[in-house]
């Protein structure tokens, strides 16, 4: 009786984690390359589970388009230096990012550049 709890319990744990390893995949994203973007930061967003930069970027053409730019967790950015306060609406970026495999505005970040300062890995 007492193994088939604890092969419930095994179950029941493996259940349970199988979406946290799901929740971190970029399958999305065409992480084979690279897309650069410049434009000026007009939401932030520093929240869990993932950071979000929306960037406005001019197109050939001139006109703005807004970028969805996915980052990392806050706590996986202020581990490597960054806090909330770093980035503003206004600012100018120029960022390194994997694209959405469907071509949309969408980016998972990979380094960024802020008001001309030395590149830096926001991921």
């Amino acid at each position: 009786m007492q193994s088939k709890y604890t092969m419930l319990g095994c179950f029941l744990v493996a259940l349970f984690a199988l979406p946290l390893f799901a929740h971190h995949s970029h399958s999305n994203y065409e992480t084979r390359e690279y897309t650069h973007l410049e434009g000026t930061v007009a939401e932030f967003h520093w929240m869990n589970p993932h950071t979000w930069i929306f960037l406005e970027v001019a197109n050939e053409g001139g006109e703005s388009t807004i970028w969805a730019l996915e980052g990392a967790a806050p706590r996986s950015l202020e581990r490597d230096g960054w806090s909330s306060d770093d980035i503003h609406v206004g600012d100018h970026l120029k960022v390194r990012c994997h694209q959405l495999k469907d071509r949309s505005n969408g980016c998972l970040l990979g380094f960024l550049t802020l008001d001309g300062r030395a590149e830096k890995e926001f991921d």
